[in-house]
C-alpha cells in the first residue's frame, strides 16, 4: 500500500523512491512486524487471561510441563496480526503470490482457532480436550492444499508452467507433467506438502520458543530465494528460473520474520502466551504455500530439516509401536520405543536437556539447514 502513496511522490520527495525498492520495503515490514508485535501482544495477552484461555497440556507430555497448564494460549492470533498488517502495508497489494499466501495463513489459522478454542470449551465443561476432530483438520488442510494446487495450475503466476516444480541443486530444470492426469499427482503433491508442512509446525511446537524460531529461520531462508528468484539478474547468474513478481514474497518473508522474533519476547522460557494450533498452524501453512509458489517445494526439506525430523520421529513412533505390539505384545513394544518420548524435542528432554537447551540447540541446527539450503544456489 505505501509503495502506489508514496512512490508518485518522488519526483518531489527524492528519498520516497527508497520504497520502490523490495529489499527497503522487505527491512520495513520486518521492522514493522516486530514493532507492532510489542503494541498488540500486551493487548492480545491480556484479553487471553481476562478470558482464562489457558494452555492445554497433551497427555504424554513430560512432568516437567504441568506447570503450564495456566500460561495464556491462541497467542498466534499476535503472529497472524503483525504479519498480515505490514505485509498489506509495505507489498504491492496488485501481486497474487502475495494474495495466495495471506489466505493460506488466514485459512489455517482459522483451523488452528477452531481447534484451540473447542479443547477449551471440552475442558471448562470436564470433557476430554481432543479439539477439533483430526479427521476434520484434516480436510480443511486438504482442502486449501487443493485449492492451491488447482489454482497455480490453472492459472500460473509466472511465465514457468503452473503445475511445475524444481529441484535442488540442478540448473533450469523444470518438472513438468505432460498429461492432465500427471498433472493432477501435481495438485495432491501441493497438497501433501501444505498438510505436511502444516502439522511438521505444529508437532514442532512443543517448547517455549521453538518453532517460533525455527519459523523464523526458515522464513528469512525464504525472504534470500524469493529475492533471488524475483530479479531477472541474480536468478540468471546463479541457474536459477526468474518468475517475475514473486520479488514480493520477500515481504511476506519478511513480516513473518519480524513477527516471530517478537512473538519470542512473550515467548521465550518461560513463556507469557503460546501461539496454539492457532499460529503452529498459520505458520507451517504459510511456509509450505511459499514453498509451492516459488516451486521449490523439494527445497523445504532443507530450509525446514528440523520439521521434518520431528514430524519423521511422531510417524515412526507411532507405527513402529502398533507393530511392535501386534508381533511381540504391548510390553515389548512400551520398553522398545524408537524414541522416550515423541516429537523428537521431548526425546531430548527424557535423555536429560533442559528445555532451553533443547530449544538453543535446535535453533543452531534450523540454522546450520538455513545455510545448507542457501548452499543449494551455488552447488548446481
Amino acid at each position: 500500500m505505501l509503495n502506489y502513496l508514496l512512490v508518485p511522490l518522488a519526483p518531489h520527495i527524492g528519498f520516497l523512491r527508497l520504497f520502490g525498492y523490495i529489499s527497503f520495503r522487505a527491512a520495513g515490514a520486518a521492522v514493522t512486524a516486530l514493532l507492532l508485535t510489542f503494541i498488540v501482544g500486551p493487548v492480545i495477552i491480556g484479553a487471553l487471561r481476562r478470558n482464562r484461555i489457558a494452555q492445554v497440556v497433551r497427555a504424554g507430555t513430560p512432568d516437567s510441563h504441568a506447570g503450564k497448564a495456566h500460561t495464556p494460549t491462541m497467542g498466534g492470533l499476535i503472529i497472524i496480526t503483525a504479519t498480515i498488517i505490514p505485509t498489506l502495508l509495505w507489498a504491492r497489494l496488485t501481486n497474487r503470490y502475495i494474495w495466495v499466501c495471506v489466505i493460506v495463513m488466514l485459512w489455517m489459522g482459522g483451523i488452528g482457532f477452531l481447534d484451540d478454542f473447542l479443547k477449551l470449551r471440552q475442558k471448562a465443561r470436564g470433557q476430554a480436550n481432543n479439539g477439533l476432530i483430526e479427521g476434520y483438520k484434516l480436510v480443511g488442510q486438504i482442502a486449501i492444499g487443493l485449492a492451491l494446487g488447482l489454482y497455480v495450475w490453472h492459472y500460473p503466476l509466472s511465465a514457468l508452467a503452473g503445475a511445475s516444480t524444481t529441484l535442488p541443486f540442478y540448473k533450469y530444470l523444470l518438472i513438468i507433467p505432460l498429461t492432465p492426469a500427471l498433472a493432477w499427482l501435481y495438485v495432491l503433491f501441493v497438497t501433501f506438502v501444505m498438510t505436511g508442512t502444516s502439522n511438521a509446525v505444529n508437532m514442532t511446537d512443543g517448547l517455549d520458543g521453538l518453532a517460533t524460531g525455527l519459523v523464523a529461520i526458515a522464513a528469512i531462508t525464504f525472504a534470500g530465494f524469493a529475492y533471488v528468484i524475483g530479479r531477472v539478474d541474480l536468478s540468471r547468474s546463479l541457474g536459477l528460473f526468474y518468475m517475475l513478481g514473486s520479488g514480493e514474497l520477500t515481504v511476506f518473508c519478511a513480516s513473518i520474520m519480524g513477527a516471530c522474533i517478537g512473538f519470542l519476547w512473550f515467548n521465550t522460557h518461560p513463556a507469557e502466551v503460546f501461539m496454539g494450533d492457532t499460529g503452529s498452524l498459520a505458520l507451517g501453512g504459510a511456509l509450505g504455500a511459499i514453498a509451492v509458489l516459488l516451486k521449490s517445494e523439494f527445497l523445504l526439506v532443507f530450509v525446514g530439516g528440523l520439521f521434518v525430523a520431528e514430524m519423521v520421529s511422531v510417524i515412526l513412533q507411532r507405527y513402529v509401536f502398533k507393530y511392535r505390539k501386534w508381533r511381540y505384545g504391548i510390553d515389548f513394544a512400551r520398553q522398545h520405543r524408537v524414541f522416550l518420548r515423541a516429537p523428537l524435542h521431548h526425546h531430548f528432554e527424557m535423555k536429560g536437556w533442559t528445555e532451553s537447551q533443547v530449544v538453543v540447540r535446535f535453533w543452531i541446527i534450523g540454522i546450520l539447514c538455513a545455510f545448507l539450503a542457501f548452499s543449494t544456489l551455488k552447488l548446481r
